[in-house]
């Protein structure tokens, strides 16, 4: 008579798997946006795990700073979600988007760092569509009220305000924007940009 093959506790190996690559994101995000140059092991200990396991979920650095960086952007999505976004004047709107997009990134600015160190320009962006869409979204509807220009296609626009704003995380890094001119900056670069020719940006 066969034996029944015992059964494995798949779903408690599957928590526990769960559970610990919860942890090492969660440790990753904290310890890149505190230092780029955070270490493997260092992320590791920090998650309570052996590097063989943070290893056998994330083969690489490439691999964990590009997890890590993807949880970072779902999280600050979230908080980006704004109904008023889709409602207030399309300026005004974004100049609020603006101040929420930046205090996140500022909080996470050294975790970009790290990600432009071993990750190519297009897969940042690839993590960024979702909050993009949002941008992209509030940047057609000031077009067609007649708020934003409409000489330069909004998907242009979009890479703009995904490009200034990440340049000013370089510069806040470098300590070539200080920390209270931030915001204003970007405020006001962006909206001159997004101004219809010849009638001045509105704070």
């Amino acid at each position: 008579m066969a034996k029944t093959a015992a059964r494995q506790p798949v779903p408690a190996r599957r928590a526990d798997a769960e559970r610990n690559i919860a942890a090492i994101l969660a440790a990753g995000t904290r310890l890149l946006s505190a230092d780029p140059t955070a270490s493997v092991a260092d992320i590791a200990k920090a998650a309570g795990v052996g590097r063989v396991t943070l290893y056998g979920h994330f083969p690489s650095r490439e691999a964990l700073v590009d997890a890590v960086l993807d949880h970072a952007v779902e999280t600050a999505d979230a908080v980006l979600a704004d109904d008023s976004l889709d409602t207030a004047p399309a300026p005004e709107a974004m100049a609020r988007l603006l101040r929420s997009s930046w205090e996140v990134l500022d909080r996470h600015r050294r975790l970009f760092m790290a990600a432009d160190r071993v990750l190519a320009t297009e897969r940042i962006r690839e993590h960024h569509e979702r909050p993009l869409r949002r941008v992209e979204r509030l940047i057609v509807r000031g077009q067609r009220a007649g708020d934003f220009r409409t000489d330069l296609p909004s998907g242009w626009l979009v890479t703009t305000f995904f490009s200034i704003i990440h340049s000013a995380a370089q510069e806040r890094e470098a300590g070539r924007l200080a920390p209270e001119e931030v915001e204003l900056v970007l405020t006001k670069t962006m909206l001159s940009l997004l101004a219809p020719t010849g009638r001045p940006a509105r704070p």
